[in-house]
């Protein structure tokens, strides 16, 4: 049955799986800000993960012991960079809207098509986007949260480091195994700085049903479509493609949390939107021949 599931959403376009992810991903922050007013972001962040390393292992049992040593650094780094990216943007939630912090946290991933392509030209869509950016914060106002949009940078250089990593554990990997071993590893990574909030707290009877729901949706479904995507896209079509997502991100704002954005905002949104489209080239990405299942799943699971 897995397979069968599989091979039907491998035969899906990327960019569908691209975006598909994209939504789940803003869906799942919007739902965490009731969990960040209880056990704070870096608290939500690890029951995140803790709940996804459970829903992935349930699924996708990696043998671990067909792992390589020289498998392990990139292993390692997408784990603490997919677990503090998510801390970072959740800090960075809390304080600012939820589209403005995707605006500033694409920066990241947009910076890095730009460096990566072979048109120097290409670096000026980043600064475009950062144009996009000041129009959003508004910082004329006095009112910009200086914290708020530092988390979001954070996260942002975490996001571009994430997607140059998914796309090459992607490639050793088949399927959800690399994410089901690097999940693990983004808990650990974020423990000591989860736990504690989750201790001192808020911890109502409903965080933890809640938090289970938003792990199923990311990192499981979202993280995984975005994995399986990276193994058909290049880094700079999947990075720009991801230009749309500060406009999934101000939607999902408005409909889930009420973050109805000002005019010269939906200008700035526009500017990153088109920073990201304009930087696009390259496209489908073919197959490589290390493409393959090097850890295989149980066969025992569903």
């Amino acid at each position: 049955m897995r397979d069968r599931l599989s091979g039907t959403i491998g035969g899906l376009p990327p960019w569908s799986m691209a975006v598909a992810a994209m939504m789940a991903v803003q869906l799942s922050n919007a739902l965490s800000v009731a969990v960040i007013h209880q056990v704070g972001p870096a608290g939500t962040a690890w029951l995140r993960m803790c709940f996804g390393v459970v829903f992935l292992w349930l699924v996708s049992r990696p043998a671990i012991r067909s792992l390589r040593r020289r498998d392990l650094p990139a292993l390692i780094a997408l784990g603490v960079v997919t677990g503090f990216m998510t801390t970072f943007f959740l800090a960075a939630v809390e304080r600012i809207p939820l589209g403005t912090a995707v605006a500033i946290e694409f920066l990241g991933p947009l910076t890095v098509a730009g460096l990566m392509s072979k048109r120097r030209k290409a670096l000026i869509w980043p600064l475009l986007a950062f144009m996009g950016v000041v129009l959003l914060t508004e910082p004329w106002h006095g009112t910009i949260d200086m914290a708020g949009v530092g988390f979001a940078l954070a996260a942002g250089t975490c996001w571009g480091l994430y997607n140059v990593l998914t796309q090459h554990v992607g490639d050793r990997f088949g399927g959800i195994s690399g994410l089901s071993l690097t999940i693990p590893v983004a808990a650990l990574a974020t423990l000591p700085i989860g736990l504690p909030q989750v201790l001192g707290g808020s911890l109502e009877w409903w965080v933890l049903p809640v938090a289970a729901g938003i792990a199923l949706i990311t990192p499981v479904i979202a993280f995984g479509l975005e994995m399986l995507a990276l193994r058909r896209m290049t880094h700079t079509a999947f990075g720009t493609l991801l230009s749309i997502e500060p406009a999934f991100g101000v939607l999902i704002g408005v409909l889930v949390l009420a973050q109805a954005p000002s005019v010269l905002q939906l200008v700035g949104v526009a500017l990153v939107v088109v920073a990201g489209t304009a930087a696009q080239q390259g496209g489908r990405r073919s197959p490589t021949p290390t493409m393959t299942t090097d850890v295989p799943a149980s066969p025992a699971a569903p």
